[in-house]
């Protein structure tokens, strides 16, 4: 009895605690669970859920990524100044930052993969020097509409509206953004779980030196799924960007924790016990329900950190716990 009542909680302790928090906040607030508010909070996750999708490809490898906050920045403040600097076309300001994401996750694979330094330690190292280039490049200021610079005058350019309305326009009554989430998470999900690619994904992480031995390039496979990490980093970035109409350049500070909570809370979606999409959308959908609720019942912001932190301890905890008790 014991044993199924541990298996219940693993496979759907995650869905019932959104279901029980989502009650608790309609119960004491009457305008929570209304449409507008909905919408908001997914609105509030597309971007942490699409940096979680990419720490999510580098677990799968028996990874980690810490420097997908960094990335988020860099991305962030690089399209702003193809508008607001040098007023670039549309499809080179998404082109270019998610040239930087999959060069950054190259940069990391090479640390990793060739020279063989921890992905731990390598990703924050990584983090520290991106933190530093895109401080440099800015000089330090958050980017936006006709900034005032070095040489005195008006920057030129400003945010396109066209580009905006990805962050805070609606199609059919449904936010841009979420759109672009809900359209992401399938397709990743399709490609981890239907394609050849994501199975060998997998089996890299399952057991790297198996993998090896049965023909699978290990070391391709790993590169990738940073490539990937990296990308959908920028693709963070770039819909911040159009969120917030500014280049922020510490925008990705705080995403580091809510994406990493975000994939561990989705360890224990459905049993998966894995690092997978559904379930980092799921553990999105957790901390963006928390921290809307806590907002609207007037806590003080400083205390969002404790939460996201109790998130992330408590994930780990049921994590590991049945991962222990699994071997």
């Amino acid at each position: 009895m014991k044993e199924k009542m541990m298996s219940f909680s693993f496979k759907y302790g995650a869905i019932l605690v959104i279901l029980a928090v989502i009650v608790f906040f309609s119960i004491v607030n009457e305008y929570f669970f209304t449409y507008d508010n909905i919408a908001d909070i997914l609105r509030s996750i597309s971007i942490v859920t699409l940096v979680a999708i990419g720490v999510t490809f580098s677990l799968i490898v028996d990874g980690f990524d810490l420097s997908v906050g960094s990335t988020v920045s860099i991305t962030t403040v690089f399209v702003a100044t193809l508008m607001v600097w040098y007023q670039y076309p549309l499809w080179l300001v998404f082109i270019g930052p998610l040239f930087v994401g999959g060069l950054i996750g190259l940069f990391n694979a090479l640390l990793i993969v060739k020279i063989r330094i921890p992905d731990l330690l390598a990703t924050l190292g990584t983090m520290y020097i991106i933190s530093g280039i895109h401080r440099t490049y800015t000089k330090g200021y958050s980017i936006y509409n006709q900034m005032p610079l070095e040489d005195g005058k008006a920057a030129p350019g400003s945010f396109y509206e066209s580009f905006l309305w990805i962050g805070q326009g609606r199609l059919l009554g449904i936010p841009v953004p979420v759109i672009i989430m809900v359209l992401a998470v399938g397709a990743v999900h399709i490609f981890l779980n239907y394609t050849r690619w994501g199975r060998l994904l997998y089996i890299t992480g399952g057991n790297r030196e198996a993998a090896r031995l049965s023909g699978i390039q290990v070391n391709k496979i790993r590169t990738i799924a940073y490539v990937l990490s990296g990308a959908f980093a920028a693709l963070g970035g770039i819909l911040f960007a159009a969120r917030v109409g500014s280049g922020q350049i510490d925008a990705g500070a705080p995403l580091l924790m809510e994406s990493v909570a975000a994939v561990f809370v989705g360890y224990s979606v459905f049993g998966a016990g894995k690092p997978n999409v559904i379930g980092t959308f799921f553990g999105a959908v957790l901390i963006g329900v928390l921290l809307n609720g806590l907002t609207m019942l007037n806590f003080p912001y400083y205390t969002f950190e404790i939460i996201k932190g109790t998130v992330l301890v408590l994930a780990l905890a049921v994590t590991f716990i049945h991962l222990r008790r699994k071997v």
